[in-house]
């Protein structure tokens, strides 16, 4: 029986097809991700949407201070709350959209950038040790 399991292991090493590795790429993704144009963007943009909501609230907030009868005032904390849930789900959910898109862009620039300089490995620099040809500023370039 052992002879068997043996044999089978000796014959799985010679059928398993070697895989040689010449150039490996290492990246800092996230720096990509920080110098990129259209991260830049969406920050703007979820900077002025966070602003916008601010508005809302003091806005929301005078309006029930300036309301006297009990009943309303609890109508209208009622009405804001739900109508700011929903700007802020609306909110959340288009950042996520374009952030998955920008993702997207990202890595589908690093595995062009990768196949087109002959890299046959692209790993995070994180991850490694020692070795690899850094390519995040020549990527970080291509991502604009």
């Amino acid at each position: 029986m052992i002879k068997k399991i043996c044999s089978l292991a000796v014959l799985l090493a010679f059928c398993v097809p070697a895989f040689a590795v010449e150039k490996v790429g290492v990246i800092d993704v996230q720096k990509v991700v920080n110098k990129s144009a259209q991260v830049q963007a969406l920050k703007k943009e979820q900077e002025a949407k966070t602003k916008e909501l601010g508005q809302f609230v003091k806005k929301a907030n005078d309006e029930i201070k300036a309301q006297t009868d009990e009943k309303k005032k609890q109508e209208l904390v009622k009405k804001y709350e739900k109508e700011l849930s929903a700007k802020r789900e609306a909110n959340a959910k288009a950042y996520k959209t374009k952030l998955e898109a920008i993702d997207k862009t990202i890595s589908a620039t690093i595995n062009n950038y990768a196949k087109t300089n002959g890299y046959d490995l692209v790993i995070v620099k994180g991850a490694v040790l020692y070795g690899g040809e850094d390519i995040t500023e020549a990527v970080s370039k291509v991502v604009k």
